[in-house]
């Protein structure tokens, strides 16, 4: 796989969860995919997105900075959303936090087979 080519279908996935075109992520998310070390299967981690949006309906994923090495990448992604409740445990409600999220995302055969995500919890505690 071309360095290219894996960017390149990277944001295309993310095309795909903007649109929430849940029925496309077949394309680019294997079948057993794990999530921070827990296999959750396409259908557990198209949950976990479906979930994302209802409770965060502003929802938009945007690439801040993204490395390319096959069959890895890695982004920061960045948010400007509003939960309609709590997230990550903290009583947002409504407010609107700006925070990013640093994900790695291991490839095999073109689809994501492993992610692993930190999100920037201390970002949204000070703006609370």
């Amino acid at each position: 796989m071309k360095k290219t080519g894996l960017a390149d279908i990277y944001r295309d996935y993310i095309r795909c969860l903007n649109s929430r075109d849940w029925p496309l992520l077949v394309r680019f998310v294997d079948h057993k995919v794990r999530h921070n070390g827990r296999r959750l299967g396409l259908t557990g981690y198209r949950e976990m997105l479906e979930q994302d949006c209802e409770d965060i309906p502003d929802l938009e994923f945007r690439i801040d900075l993204l490395v390319s090495e096959p069959p890895m990448i890695a982004s920061r992604l960045r948010f400007d959303v509003t939960p309609k409740a709590g997230f990550l445990g903290l009583a947002v409600n409504g407010r609107r936090i700006s925070f990013a999220e640093n994900v790695f995302y291991r490839f095999h055969e073109d689809k994501i087979i492993d992610v692993w995500s930190v999100i920037d919890k201390s970002a949204i505690e000070r703006q609370l």
